[in-house]
């Protein structure tokens, strides 16, 4: 069991209070002023806070670690590119066709690709290309989707206050104050595997649709996962009614199979986000597609800008290549299947020996779990499902030596490094996690 005492950390929130809003650089890092996590050091599949406690680690970043913290076979060759050639330059570098030609390896449903800093700053990309092709305002996105920290995409159904007996449908909310109304206008929400709604929306104002944007596999939501047949209603959709699929792998990219979610699905995108697993840490991202539609991307009034200082940088163009290639080339992705496998068989047994209903929900390797009857079929279904029993479980998970978002929309994360985790001990972990979550 780790300590609940965390005096190293307490002085460190204590002393970044002092410069920086609620003392972190990322409001989702602010746990409270007892349980904000400072971490130490990082390796493998664990990490280490300030107060010395090492925890198995399976929220991974939120998901970038696909190989392991401190991967060496990433990190010499990020070095060596450093040492032997630097950082940035403002001018280009054979890493730039290198890192293309691997993800069109790997991905058919790339055929040209730009590269950017973050995912956000993917989907904007994305997003922007799709409307200066088509000529449309327009996006669509799906309820419980997450396609970055912009304004535009920081509009969302408030699920946690719907109530299903008096509201007909969640009300759209923004994440916070400063974000105006006005970036709400082109921006229209539609329910996951929800056929109906899919048609009215494109009855309604398909002819100013410029693209539909969608994790097929939602990141931000328990892994809870598109159907077969909504995923070809979305391709048949746009193709009949000139739109653009737009597909946000932010999170699945690299993880959930070498081509990532559209390898599983067989439905190609028109454009693509990818960042995450793709640099094992790294920040690095990209988006990408069709060649007609990339290529929309030119100089002159009728052409679409994108750029960026540290875009296509050395370092993460190196992490980029390095993790890509042992994608490619090992069976990194069969072991974190496994893994992932053989960790939701573990936590099926403690679930079973305790009588709770329980369901798991996307791939192996970034599952969801979700205490109720039916694994949920779009984001209003999560609403039905015992997420503060969750919540008290990961919450003694943490206390007991393994971290994870306590949140059940966050997905457990397994990276190549966790096949050495120790599976007994882990039911042992869980059993008294659960035991203490039913008899607080």
């Amino acid at each position: 069991m780790t300590s609940t005492s965390h005096p190293k950390g307490k002085a460190l929130l204590d002393n970044a209070h002092k410069h920086m809003p609620l003392g972190v650089a990322d409001s989702y890092r602010y746990w409270g002023e007892q349980d904000t996590v400072f971490v130490k050091s990082m390796k493998g599949g664990s990490i280490t806070d300030s107060d010395g406690n090492v925890f198995v680690d399976f929220r991974l970043a939120y998901g970038p670690i696909i190989l392991g913290y401190r991967d060496t076979r990433v990190d010499q060759e990020v070095i060596s590119t450093i040492t032997e050639t630097g950082t940035i330059s403002g001018f280009s570098t054979a890493l730039d066709s290198d890192v293309v030609s691997l993800v069109k390896t790997l991905c058919p449903n790339i055929e040209k690709m730009r590269f950017a800093n973050s995912g956000t700053e993917a989907v904007i990309g994305a997003v922007r290309t799709a409307r200066g092709f088509t000529n449309r305002n327009k996006i669509v996105v799906v309820e419980g989707g997450f396609h970055g920290l912009y304004d535009e995409m920081m509009w969302k159904s408030d699920v946690d206050n719907w109530d299903s007996s008096t509201q007909a449908v969640p009300e759209i909310i923004p994440f916070g104050v400063g974000i105006p109304e006005s970036t709400r206008e082109h921006l229209e929400t539609v329910p996951l595997n929800d056929f109906a709604a899919l048609n009215e929306v494109f009855e309604r104002v398909g002819h100013d649709i410029a693209a539909i944007v969608i994790e097929p596999i939602m990141g931000n939501c328990g892994s809870i996962a598109s159907s077969q047949e909504y995923m070809q209603k979305l391709r048949d959709i746009c193709d009949s009614n000139g739109s653009l699929l737009i597909m946000d792998e932010v999170k699945t990219g690299f993880r959930v199979a070498k081509g990532g979610v559209q390898e599983l699905y067989g439905v190609k995108a028109d454009l693509t986000t990818y960042a995450k697993a793709m640099g094992n840490g790294y920040p690095v991202a990209a988006f990408g597609g069709r060649a007609e539609v990339m290529d929309k991307i030119k100089f002159g009034p009728d052409g679409v800008t994108h750029g960026g200082t540290y875009t296509a940088n050395m370092i993460a163009l190196s992490a980029a290549k390095a993790t890509l290639t042992l994608l490619k080339d090992t069976d990194a992705l069969k072991t974190i299947d496994k893994v992932g496998a053989d960790i939701q068989d573990v936590l099926a047994r403690v679930f079973t020996k305790f009588g709770i209903e329980h369901k798991f929900a996307g791939p192996n390797a970034m599952f969801g779990v979700h205490f109720g009857s039916e694994v949920p079929q779009n984001y209003r279904d999560w609403k039905k499902t015992d997420s503060d029993l969750y919540t008290k479980f990961a919450h003694n998970l943490i206390k007991n030596g393994v971290m994870l978002e306590p949140d059940s929309r966050e997905p457990w994360f397994i990276c190549e490094a966790h096949q050495t985790v120790d599976l007994a001990w882990l039911e042992d972990v869980a059993t008294c996690s659960m035991h203490d979550a039913l008899n607080p």
